[in-house]
């Protein structure tokens, strides 16, 4: 499993509420609007994480951690990670999506990295946890 974490400031004269509203329903939309199937090829998953500060607990202060989203997607393997990257920088695909984070994001200068994971055990006897995901009702 590999996993691409993606850093994004939203656009100065957005609130965050549009900049949530734009990209939940129009900018993660767009590659299956355009008739893409599947959206993001051999993706596993594919979340967006809207930041909130908080006041740090020891100094009081609320700082801006420079980001309004992480967002991540999974893969199986590098392969697909790299696949999709092609398809996303294709010149077919690449005027869109340009145009379209024009609209949401302060640049298209983002951080992109990949990232390796470690779990701890948390369970209440030293065992490893995990998070199920349900899909539908």
């Amino acid at each position: 499993m590999l996993k691409q974490i993606c850093f994004f400031r939203k656009r100065a004269d957005m609130t965050m509420d549009e900049f949530m509203d734009y990209y939940e329903n129009q900018h993660s939309q767009l590659a299956k609007k355009s008739g893409a199937k599947p959206a993001i090829p051999n993706a596993v998953r594919y979340v967006r994480r809207y930041l909130v500060p908080e006041r740090n607990p020891i100094t009081g202060q609320i700082h801006d951690p420079g980001y309004d989203c992480i967002m991540e997607i999974w893969w199986n393997s590098r392969e697909d990670f790299e696949r999709s990257q092609a398809i996303i920088a294709s010149p077919e695909r690449l005027p869109m999506t340009r145009a379209d984070e024009e609209r949401l994001f302060a640049s298209h200068d983002n951080p992109v990295v990949t990232c390796i994971e470690y779990d701890s055990p948390m369970g209440p006897n030293g065992e490893a946890t995990h998070v199920d995901l349900r899909y539908g009702n």
